[in-house]
């Protein structure tokens, strides 16, 4: 392909994904150095905005939540992920419709499905997991507004609507394992749980690489479900980074726009630092096949 034939082709790409990305990002931080308010040009203000996020206790039980969220949640999808993955590979005519059934909470829309999801744990609506807790003689549990159950409902609900996801990339990965890596393995004399552990998972770790880093990066963005599954995210301490963006710069009238921005640049950074890890070994494995 000549140069420019490539240009043509790219440039179209590159001038959407400027506009839509990388624009609204100099945005963003331009205005976490100004005190902005809606209608009116901001005033240089310098780094207070980060000041006033970093020393706020609110942010940092944010962030704290958050970033717990996101690895118990990761760690628990590429685990169960892979292990369904696993069962599911080996079906036969019943994996279609496995499949079908695995993939209903990703295609709903994530705020409808969360929605859903409360209805368990909600008595307004039912609650069938209090009353099967009641069945087994136990006390009703207040999912709602005690911090660590309602944070294992949060928790429940996240890797039930991402754990389609998570299977499908694992199987596409375990399908590509060479037949000749496990039968060597075999005739090794490898069990069922050393042939994962020692053959297979290394062999895909590129993939299950690329299940965590997309999950943490959807997981540190968790916001719409919160509202069914937390009303009072904010008062018992689980308010992820996302809801208190919203809470400071848009809600009630909030027009707190810089120091909306700053968080959000705040975010960008502990997502980067997440994400080394992942970015590091893509490079690698990268860098070993060139």
């Amino acid at each position: 392909m000549r140069k420019r034939e490539f240009w043509a082709l790219v440039l179209p790409s590159v001038l959407i994904m400027g506009a839509l990305l990388i624009l609204p990002l100099l945005r963003t931080i331009e205005w976490s150095l100004q005190n902005v308010s809606y209608g009116n040009p901001g005033t240089f203000v310098g780094i207070d905005n980060f000041v006033r996020a970093l020393t706020d206790e609110r942010f940092g039980r944010a962030v704290m939540f958050t970033v717990t969220l996101t690895v118990i949640s990761t760690v628990i999808l590429v685990a169960l992920g892979y292990t369904v993955a696993s069962a599911t590979d080996r079906l036969g005519v019943s994996r279609p419709l496995v499949l079908g059934i695995l993939l209903i909470s990703y295609v709903l829309p994530n705020l409808v499905g969360a929605v859903a999801f409360s209805w368990l744990f909600d008595d307004s609506f039912g609650g069938l997991v209090n009353r099967v807790i009641q069945m087994l003689g136990g006390t009703p549990v207040l999912w709602f507004t005690d911090q660590l159950p309602n944070a294992a409902i949060i928790i429940a609900n996240t890797v039930w609507f991402l754990l389609p996801f998570a299977v499908l990339v694992i199987m596409a990965g375990l399908q590509g394992v060479p037949a000749e890596i496990i039968e060597a393995g075999t005739i090794d004399g490898a069990n069922a749980w050393q042939m994962h552990l020692h053959v297979i998972i290394p062999t895909i770790r590129s993939t299950l690489g690329f299940v965590a880093l997309i999950t943490i990066m959807d997981v540190l963005r968790t916001f719409d479900s919160l509202i069914p599954l937390s009303p009072q995210a904010a008062t018992i301490g689980n308010e992820s980074i996302m809801m208190y963006v919203y809470s400071i710069a848009f809600a009630n009238g909030a027009q707190q726009l810089g120091l909306g921005s700053a968080v959000n640049v705040i975010t960008i950074g502990i997502i980067l630092v997440m994400l080394i890890p992942f970015i590091r070994t893509v490079f690698r494995e990268a860098k070993a096949l060139s």
